[in-house]
């Protein structure tokens, strides 16, 4: 696949996205966000894909924010429309299925960090920025910003962010939860690539069945939480994959997974 906004490579099982537009801070535009969605649609389906890294072109920023001149062109009905657009697109990063990790370099402000929140796993460069500076601009964030960052740093801190429009840096992010793993700028990726080898050693299906419960037990009560969780344990228990793994266990070698 070829884009305008993007550049995607792969390395064996583990594909690179990056958000490409660094004269622009790899601000998001309506094209980029449409690249960005074909993206994920074909490395969804792609079985030779098992994780996914999304990053930002350059050394400044992962995504800097919305493209300010196409912003400032919305009308309610537009906006509107923009916003769930923008909000389908990062929910399919978060229900595919797959890992997808956030190398967050430099800024990843408003719908920047909207991408990296909708990603499974956050790591960030020490120089990193994080924040959702849109009531600075009189809105609000738009693609999902106030329902993942609270649900991620709770209520109190997701608020001070919001509300103040101040960012925040890679320490004090890993301090609220907010990423995973803080490293040096050069060793970004080297890190993102080992913590999506170190995951997709384990067993394909548990490792999709295992992101299903957490994502849908966030939106349901506990004992229904529960019950899908027995749910989907009981389905692998019936896979090749589960048979694979205790059979290795006992025979103390190394799991072969299919993925089926």
């Amino acid at each position: 696949m070829s884009f305008d906004n993007l550049s995607l490579k792969q390395r064996d099982a583990v594909a690179f996205l990056t958000v490409d537009r660094p004269k622009m801070l790899n601000a998001l535009n309506e094209d980029s966000l449409a690249e960005i969605d074909d993206a994920v649609t074909a490395l969804g389906a792609d079985p030779a894909v098992r994780a996914i890294i999304v990053t930002g072109a350059g050394d400044k920023a992962f995504v800097a924010g919305a493209d300010i001149k196409e912003l400032a062109g919305k009308t309610a009905p537009s906006g509107y429309a923009s916003a769930l657009k923008g909000q389908a697109i990062f929910r399919k990063i978060e229900s595919l299925g797959k890992p997808v990790i956030a190398a967050v370099n430099g800024f990843a402000l408003g719908g920047g960090l909207e991408l990296a929140l909708a990603c499974h796993l956050r790591v960030a460069a020490e120089g990193a920025k994080m924040g959702l500076p849109e009531v600075t601009l009189g809105t609000i964030p738009g693609y999902g910003g106030t329902q993942r960052l609270v649900r991620l740093v709770g209520k109190g801190r997701a608020l001070e962010m919001i509300l103040t429009g101040q960012p925040v840096d890679a320490v004090e992010a890993y301090r609220i939860g907010l990423v995973n793993q803080v490293v040096v700028a050069e060793a970004l990726l080297e890190t993102a690539e080992a913590l999506a080898r170190k995951i997709i050693r384990n067993a394909p299906l548990a490792l999709t069945h295992a992101l299903l419960a957490v994502d849908r037990g966030l939106e349901v009560g506990q004992d229904e939480g529960m019950l899908m969780e027995a749910t989907l344990f009981g389905i692998l228990c019936a896979s090749e994959d589960f048979r694979e793994g205790i059979g290795a266990f006992l025979d103390k070698r190394a799991a072969k997974f299919e993925g089926k």
